[in-house]
């Protein structure tokens, strides 16, 4: 065997011919059978035959082995050998081409007749093997503990060899054998045990265990390069050579912009050469950065010397726009566009992140010097960089670029806020803010829609939108609210949207934008008692979108609504109006109105928070922690209260409607009490909370009615309160009887 790999090739063969080996037994056994016995297919086998000819055909497997990894062996009269239709690998004898008569073998020839034996000498066999030995020599019989042989009465038991000789028993003369045809067989027939036919049992196992097998050799996992450090990368041949090009770059942008701002002060040049001057120098250094691109060896200050010179191009257009007014807003804008756009191609085209990034943060950083600090023509100068940057950032995914391009125009609105109540410019900064977010959100909507795992898109979708909501206090409150609910929109669209086609991360960075944006929004729109219930009812809203859809999300949004409105709700209903009944004149019939408004959505939050929280498992158990449900209750107490106050106030703005409200409330605490502790007799989070009202009840009679009310109204507090207190008792008491004698017994 020849080849780079000997034993790996014979392990491949081997496999291949082993496949082969059930078909050809198969088949060889079937004629076997049916020529030499005429018994039935899957008859007439016995298992100690099958035994002795499964040894036989392992020895010769493992001569069949042995004679492919060795030289091919010289011809030794009587033995059978059969030439391969190609290739030069050995075949051995096998027994089941020596027959029992003693009929002389020839070497067989592919493609020619095979002749007739002539008398000769068998080939010698140790005794004992299936289909082989001397003629007329009967096998041996089965040692004692055996299987004996099965077959048909009559009939001698035939093995199940392919070519195999006519089987002989010790009770019966054999049976004459008349010579057939012999079948030429590849050098692959005893590659392994075949399968068993049809109906028989499996053959026993061979004697050894089969050879190991080498398993093929895996491609190593290198390991995890080191990065470098500041220090070996400054190390580095090129590194000099790459820093002196970007600091040049960095000093010759320095003096364009000197050049554009100082001449204007020191009268140096005229207005129109000095724009001219350094459009000219801008394109000279483009022209020799794309000839210098040509050579191998020069290509870093070819990428230096073009980012420069589109830098320098684009800053002048900001001047010439700003400072000398020779180009209109839209024109010089679109003029910025072009520009930017055709040197971020040129760096695509290149395959450079570092001259793409270059551009864009040389640009944002030198263009509010020029623009005359954080104005609106600034803030649409950094929109059309981000603008420029995205058709890159889809095609390439640069991180750093859509980073540097987007940080900028989110830095630059925020800034532009503080400058625009000055110059009396609050109607166009909020204009290009706005238009400014939506840009931001757009593009990273498209870019996520690209690749889901971008990070820099779920950054992006998160604070662009923010300048947008910050700057509608730029305008008046109709405008405010219109952009802000522009905004919420704007992010519910597409959060809801999203949902099942967008990563969840950008759908929940959406989603927590949304809730703000509608909180701006209520906040804007509305003021007093019906803003604090209008944000109430969002949370509301949220909860139960929440328990619709599954999902943590509008949960988290409704419990942070829930917590502003329970700040908001202070004002309308006021702690005063539970302890001080000398402000009553204070309240008029909308905010008392608007009070037990506020106090009805507020209780129904407090209810419907904790059991959707329960519910989707974002609550823990509350028996083991009842912190939560503590903390619905007391609010729920407090709702209640300013209901029922509310609503007392409402039918009579007097100290008696005030003191009936007391008294009115510290019955239906008990009477509330008395329902938890009857429901939560097999609940302990009901029971809990039945025994902690029932001491809320106890302690506001105590310390705060028996103060507060006068005259009758004392004495029906306490004496309801105590009548219910009896009843709730006794009941109970009753109730947990009956539910022990079920149990007992």
């Amino acid at each position: 065997m020849t080849g780079p790999d000997p034993l790996l090739r014979l392990a491949d063969e081997l496999g291949e011919l082993g496949r082969k080996l059930g078909d050809v037994g198969m088949e060889l056994r079937r004629l076997q059978v049916k020529e030499l016995t005429g018994a039935p297919e899957g008859q007439g086998i016995g298992a100690a035959a099958q035994t002795q000819v499964a040894a036989a055909q392992l020895e010769a497997a493992k001569a069949a082995l042995a004679a492919s990894t060795q030289p091919q062996a010289p011809y030794v009269p009587g033995q059978v050998r059969t030439t391969p239709a190609q290739g030069d690998q050995p075949a051995t004898a096998t027994p089941a081409e020596a027959p029992a008569q003693a009929q002389p073998q020839v070497q067989a020839q592919p493609g020619q007749p095979q002749p007739q034996g002539q008398p000769g000498q068998p080939q010698p066999q140790p005794q004992g093997q299936p289909g082989q030995g001397q003629p007329g020599q009967p096998q041996p019989q089965a040692q004692p503990g055996q299987p004996q042989p099965q077959g048909q009465p009559g009939q001698p038991q035939v093995p199940t060899t392919p070519g195999q000789g006519v089987p002989s028993q010790p009770s019966t003369p054999p049976r004459p054998f008349h010579p057939v045809q012999p079948v030429q067989e590849p050098a692959y027939a005893f590659a392994g045990p075949a399968q068993p036919l049809p109906g028989q049992m499996p053959w026993g196992s061979p004697a050894g265990p089969p050879p190991p097998q080498q398993p093929w050799p895996g491609r190593p996992t290198p390991p995890p390069v080191p990065r470098k450090t500041l220090i070996e990368r400054l190390g580095e041949d090129g590194a000099g050579s790459k820093l002196l090009a970007w600091v040049g770059g960095v000093v010759t942008l320095l003096g364009v912009v000197l050049l554009l701002v100082l001449a204007v002060q020191r009268d140096y040049l005229g207005p129109l050469p000095r724009v001219i001057g350094g459009a000219a120098l801008a394109v000279v250094l483009i022209g020799i950065g794309l000839r210098l691109h040509r050579t191998e060896t020069a290509r870093t200050g070819a990428f230096a010397l073009a980012a420069t010179g589109v830098a320098a191009l684009y800053l002048d257009v900001v001047a010439a726009t700003k400072i000398y007014s020779f180009l209109p807003l839209w024109a010089g804008l679109a003029v910025g566009l072009a520009v930017a756009l055709g040197g971020l191609l040129l760096a695509m085209r290149w395959d450079s992140p570092t001259f793409a990034i270059g551009v864009v943060v040389a640009c944002a950083v030198l263009a509010p010097v020029l623009a005359g600090g954080f104005t609106p023509l600034l803030v649409g100068f950094l929109l059309v960089l981000k603008t420029a940057a995205a058709p890159v950032q889809w095609r390439r995914n640069w991180p750093w670029l859509a980073i540097a391009a987007g940080a900028p125009a989110v830095i630059g609105s925020v800034l532009a806020i503080g400058f625009a109540v000055p110059a009396g410019e609050q109607a166009p900064t909020a204009a290009i803010i706005l238009l400014t977010a939506v840009v931001g959100v757009l593009s990273s909507l498209i870019s996520v829609r690209r690749r889901p795992e971008d990070v820099v898109s779920v950054i992006m979708v998160a604070a662009s939108p923010v300048p947008a909501l910050l700057a509608t206090s730029l305008l008046d409150r109709v405008w405010a609210t219109a952009m802000a609910g522009a905004i919420t929109v704007l992010m519910v669209a597409l959060w809801s949207v999203g949902r099942k086609s967008l990563p969840a991360p950008y759908v929940t960075a959406a989603g927590v934008v949304a809730v703000f944006g509608l909180f701006q929004t209520t906040a804007l729109a509305l003021d007093g008692s019906a803003r604090a219930a209008t944000v109430l009812f969002e949370a509301l809203l949220l909860i139960v979108l929440a328990d619709r859809t599954a999902s943590r999300g509008p949960l988290l949004g409704g419990a942070v609504f829930g917590g502003l409105g329970l700040l908001l709700a202070g004002q309308a209903i006021p702690p005063s109006l539970l302890a001080e009944a000398p402000r009553l004149a204070l309240r008029t019939p909308g905010t008392l109105v608007g009070g037990m408004l506020t106090a009805l959505v507020l209780a129904l939050v407090a209810v419907a928070l904790p059991w959707v929280a329960s519910r989707r498992g974002v609550l823990a158990d509350p028996g083991k922690s009842p912190v939560a449900l503590v903390a619905a209750g007391l609010v729920l107490l407090y709702a209640a209260a300013g209901f029922v106050l509310s609503a007392a106030l409402l039918v009579s703005q007097t100290p008696s409607g005030f003191l009936f409200g007391h008294t009115v409330v510290t019955v239906s605490w008990t009477v509330a009490a008395l329902v938890l502790l009857v429901r939560g007799i097999d609940v302990l989070p009901l029971r809990i909370a039945g025994l902690v009202l029932v001491g809320a009840a106890v302690a506001k009679l105590v310390l705060f009615d028996l103060a507060a009310l006068d005259g009758i109204a004392r004495v029906a507090a306490f004496i309801g309160a105590g009548l219910v207190l009896l009843t709730a008792g006794t009941r109970y008491a009753k109730l947990v009887a009956i539910r022990r004698i079920p149990a007992n017994s």
